[in-house]
């Protein structure tokens, strides 16, 4: 399948232009190979996370990665940027003539000037809507790094203070959002961990022997 990949591939190459060219400025059109997701990037325009062709998956694509054919399109979903952007997007899955999942097709909405009005009103009503961050980027241990951060955060506790069945099910959090179908992941998370590589793949191995 892989000449049908490619083909769909750089057939979006110039519809990625034509969606900017229509919206503007606070555009961006991606087109993500989910074959390669520490350069999943094959055609960008806009610059709204900046990122350049080659660059790597956000976490939301390594979710989806995870999901492999059971993944579906991620529509009309707000995130922040780590650098403070508001962000509308939409995350369209390319399948191939076999239903297979290889790719995607996201469009990205800078909301930063609504995004002021908006503040301004929730705070005249007294109301704050709270919004995930994510993040964006050319380098995939960046990316790595962030969602190995904040599932740590969530738990409120170092590694050393979590109990094994705790630390399993972090690994397994990691996991089933696609962490470790990038290549050298397991090296990157056990050095964001503090951890040897050994125990790294040692937990690993059992999250999925137990799944």
């Amino acid at each position: 399948m892989t000449g049908e990949r490619d083909a769909i591939l750089a057939a979006l190459e110039p519809v990625v232009d034509g969606i900017v060219a229509t919206f503007g400025e606070c555009c961006e059109v991606v087109v993500h190979d989910f074959r390669r997701p520490e350069n999943s990037v094959v055609a960008i325009a806009g610059s709204v996370t900046g990122r350049s062709v080659g660059g790597a998956m956000s976490e939301i694509g390594m979710g989806l990665l995870a999901q492999g054919e059971a993944a579906e399109d991620q529509l009309n979903y707000i995130t922040r940027t780590a650098a403070g952007k508001m962000v509308k997007s939409s995350t369209m899955l390319l399948r191939d003539s076999e239903n297979l999942v290889f790719g995607a097709l996201c469009v990205n909405l800078d909301l930063s000037g609504l995004t002021q009005v908006q503040q301004l009103l929730g705070g005249l009503a007294g109301v704050a809507a709270p919004v995930a961050t994510t993040t964006f980027g050319d380098d995939i241990d960046l990316v790595i790094d962030s969602i190995v951060d904040s599932r740590q955060l969530d738990q409120g506790r170092s590694w050393n203070e979590l109990s094994r069945e705790e630390r399993l099910a972090l690994f397994r959090d990691l996991e089933q959002r696609g962490v470790f179908a990038v290549r050298r992941a397991v090296p990157r998370v056990a050095a964001r961990l503090g951890i040897s590589r050994a125990s790294a793949y040692a937990y690993l191995a059992e999250t999925k022997e137990n799944a």
